[in-house]
């Protein structure tokens, strides 16, 4: 099993394309194995692929915008990854309110899949497990026509068993977001009531080869929560 980290997690210490490339130098010294991307800061993927073929980090998944995967930009979507090579590309959220909105980012993501030659996801928040008009949740529909990153402290946050939910959905789930928190509020891994331990045990029994790190509101600041993090979650993965 393999940590990376969504570098979301790091964006208040990254100010410049320099701090961008820094910051890559920073997370592998913690012991990170690869690195979601939430946007490129203003680099070339040639200059990211290099950095991450020095470093030895895998560039596991990407958080894009779902219009990255239409048909009228699909092209400059597929340009990019073919040079950086994500094992996956994503979205962190789309429009789901209705059965027709996820059906839609669903679908779109299906599509950019069959353009990119890799897995397409979608990433989660709470309101994907509400129960739609039809009587399903979101995360249903859109396991239907792409894959699946599931951010395990959303999921908790709706009253999901994590255990039994990635079990349910193993073969639809590409990578798992793990993120700690208290009242809604994200926190470094062990210091929340999400119980990461189920959902390490989980991620094995499934066969889930990488795990993400996350934290949406880190303290004190970015690269200091994902290095407590990292070091917790190393005690669990073994």
């Amino acid at each position: 099993m393999k940590i990376a980290v969504q570098l979301y997690s790091v964006r208040d210490c990254i100010n410049s394309a320099d701090d961008f490339m820094k910051a890559l130098e920073e997370v592998k010294a913690m012991g990170y194995d690869g690195v979601e991307f939430a946007g490129y800061h203003g680099v070339d993927a040639a200059t990211i692929r290099a950095k991450l073929d020095e470093l030895g980090l895998v560039p596991v998944g990407t958080h894009m915008g779902i219009n990255d995967y239409l048909p009228e930009n699909i092209e400059k979507t597929v340009e990019f990854n073919k040079v950086l090579g994500c094992l996956y590309c994503g979205v962190g959220g789309a429009a789901h309110d209705t059965v027709e909105d996820c059906e839609y980012a669903a679908k779109t993501l299906a599509y950019g899949a069959e353009k990119l030659g890799v897995p397409t996801y979608y990433h989660n928040h709470t309101e994907e497990f509400t129960p739609l008009e039809n009587g399903k949740i979101g995360m249903q529909i859109f396991a239907e026509h792409t894959y699946l990153e599931v951010d395990t402290y959303w999921s908790h946050c709706a009253g999901v068993d994590n255990y039994n939910f990635i079990m349910e959905n193993k073969d639809r789930i590409c990578l798992l977001h793990v993120k700690d928190g208290l009242d809604r509020k994200p926190l470094s891994l062990g210091d929340g009531d999400c119980d990461i331990a189920k959902v390490v045990k989980a991620a094995k029994d499934a066969g889930i080869e990488w795990l993400v790190v996350e934290n949406d509101d880190p303290v004190p600041n970015g690269l200091e929560d994902v290095k407590r993090s990292i070091a917790y979650l190393k005690t669990l993965v073994g």
